[in-house]
């Protein structure tokens, strides 16, 4: 029966005694004794690699690191607490892996269950990779087209360019971001600048949230995975454009006028 990289993930991770899968911020996470010790990332923020975190022991990460920098890898955020990255298709045997993360499993695990989970999971290897679409979701023709669409739009705005932010499609007026695109439990978001007046007013529709991050400095998204209204998506970016453009490219824009950027 053919496997996928993921599905041998959690062939491990999940054969092991007391462990359970949660999703956080988009990535599965493994636990045993309600604490993470794996997080599967795929392509995270656009860094190019299929891959685990793991809280392994204390020394496990410069060991690992210093021995085979093309395997092992030193990973955001969690990477200054000892946490070890591994990736996961360039070519290191998937008995290794399994061992590496028993490794983290084990550090994390009580003395108890480590008693009923004496050894690593033997596992045969997956037989196949990753779908393109899963590891770029913007690779799918439909989000790919809505992609194009938005992307037309924002560069028809005085002085823009497109840029990338965390691995996903942003633009920018001049020096400022004023528009990005993003994945967000698995949907495509447009996020916008709205100010904190037409967030509340928005947000009254299940489409729209306050992200968490940049929220609070008037930030909004919009669902536009299932379907997007060009009229209501142009409109936000025009209005998010205006706040951030300079006066020189607001005077550009009232030149060109409306029907030039349809």
């Amino acid at each position: 029966m053919s496997k996928n990289i993921s599905d041998a993930v959690r062939e491990v991770c999940l054969g092991m005694r007391d462990v359970s899968e949660v999703v956080s911020r988009g990535s599965p996470n493994f636990r045993v004794a309600n604490k993470t010790f794996a997080i599967y990332q795929i392509n995270h923020h656009g860094d190019g690699r299929i891959a685990l975190w793991l809280n392994s022991p204390p020394g496990a990460q410069r060991f690992y690191v210093e021995e085979n920098q093309a395997l092992y890898f030193v990973p955001p955020y969690v990477g200054p607490r000892g946490w070890l990255g591994l990736n996961l298709d360039r070519g290191l045997d998937w008995q290794i892996i399994s061992q590496r993360i028993y490794e983290a499993y084990a550090h994390i695990a009580t003395a108890k269950v480590l008693a009923e989970q004496p050894e690593p999971v033997c596992i045969e290897p997956p037989t196949e990779g990753l779908d393109p679409a899963v590891f770029d979701p913007f690779q799918k023709p439909e989000l790919a087209a809505v992609q194009a669409q938005i992307a037309e739009y924002c560069l028809a705005l005085p002085e823009t360019r497109q840029d990338q932010q965390f691995g996903a499609p942003s633009f920018r007026a001049g020096k400022k971001t004023f528009c990005t695109l993003h994945f967000y439990q698995g949907k495509l978001e447009l996020s916008v600048w709205t100010g904190g007046e037409e967030q509340a007013l928005r947000t009254a529709d299940p489409r729209y949230r306050i992200p968490q991050y940049i929220g609070h400095r008037g930030w909004l998204n919009l669902d536009i995975h299932q379907k997007a209204d060009k009229e209501e998506a142009e409109e936000l970016i025009l209005n998010s454009y205006r706040h951030f453009a300079l006066k020189r490219m607001l005077r550009a824009l009232d030149t060109m006028g409306m029907s030039s950027l349809r």
